[in-house]
């Protein structure tokens, strides 16, 4: 037996919406009876889908008059390359992630910027020297403190990222995802210089400053997305332990503010209150969401430490 996402109702032969995959009773199969969120995606008579990122893109699937497809022409339809990504930016930001991983510690040293150097710090991530290069509130969401660290976020990134995905779509996801991030970053540098206000402009040493890099603030705001679209949402932590969303998601913020509270921060290396600030935008986020009437499914197994894990969104360097 299985419960119907819109009615409640029991069903013994439940029906999964192939473009939302919610599962629905026969009487609210068919995507218009459920508000399907995906019609918006295939109400294209044209057969050229609207990628998500052009707004230039009008009903009939030809880009309008205006805007960057009359430059460079892209075919986000289903037998176009960049089709790939329709309904896929999820596993799309986890590329990113390890593409940025691998010009840290391979491309970056080659050319002259040893990990951890200055130079190196200012390039991927937050910090308390160049904390207004713009470029770093991008690239500190896709850059990693380690192995560790980035097989972690890696984790809960697959699992939570397409579903979200799913229910706000792509080009919102992006945004969230990246502004989510680079705010989490921006709330734990900006703490470290109201504390510490020597710090600005000073290069990073064992004694001094405060650099912030990782994915982990972003991850955060999708777990308080869902959070509040179905805070009942069952997870199986490890593959193997059972719990609801909701619980995760206290523990996850009451151990950040514990640790914080006795430690400082950014005690233990991890940027705990980057964790809680891209937790409070991904629940404020869905609660936005839930007004509009958007729903999350009823079960979801991952693995990993949670978000952030060891290392949390970033490495942090001082007291």
């Amino acid at each position: 037996m299985a419960k119907c996402d819109r009615c409640g109702e029991q069903e013994s032969m439940p029906y999964q919406c192939r473009l939302c995959g919610g599962t629905y009773c026969s009487k609210h199969r068919l995507p218009e009876n459920h508000d399907c969120p995906g019609l918006e995606n295939w109400n294209d008579p044209g057969g050229v889908f609207d990628s998500g990122f052009d707004d230039s893109v009008d009903q009939t699937g030809r880009a309008g008059s205006s805007g960057l497809a009359d430059k460079v022409p892209v075919d986000t339809g289903p037998g176009g390359f960049f089709g790939y990504f329709r309904g896929n930016v999820a596993f799309t930001l986890l590329a990113l992630m390890w593409l940025t991983f691998l010009l840290q510690y391979l491309v970056a040293p080659a050319l002259g910027f040893p990990a951890y150097s200055q130079q190196w710090f200012d390039l991927f991530t937050i910090n308390t020297h160049e904390p207004l290069a713009v470029w770093t509130w991008v690239t500190s969401v896709f850059a990693h403190g380690g192995f560790g660290h980035i097989v972690l976020n890696s984790i809960v990134l697959y699992f939570f990222g397409p579903v979200v995905e799913k229910r706000i779509g792509s080009a919102k996801l992006v945004g969230l995802f990246v502004a989510a991030g680079a705010l989490a970053g921006l709330a734990q540098v900006g703490a470290a210089l109201l504390t510490h206000p020597a710090w600005y402009g000073e290069p990073l040493t064992g004694a001094t400053g405060s650099a912030v890099l990782g994915a982990s603030g972003a991850i955060a705001a999708l777990m308080g997305v869902l959070t509040v679209l179905n805070p009942n949402l069952r997870i199986y932590l490890y593959f193997v332990l059972p719990m609801p969303l909701w619980l995760a998601t206290l523990l996850f913020a009451g151990y950040s503010i514990f640790v914080s509270s006795v430690g400082g921060i950014g005690a233990g290396g991890v940027a705990q209150l980057a964790h809680l600030a891209g937790l409070g935008i991904g629940l404020l986020y869905g609660a936005k969401l839930k007004r509009e009437g958007e729903r999350a499914p009823r079960q979801l197994k991952f693995g990993g430490g949670g978000p952030g894990g060891p290392g949390g969104p970033g490495r942090r360097r001082g007291p």
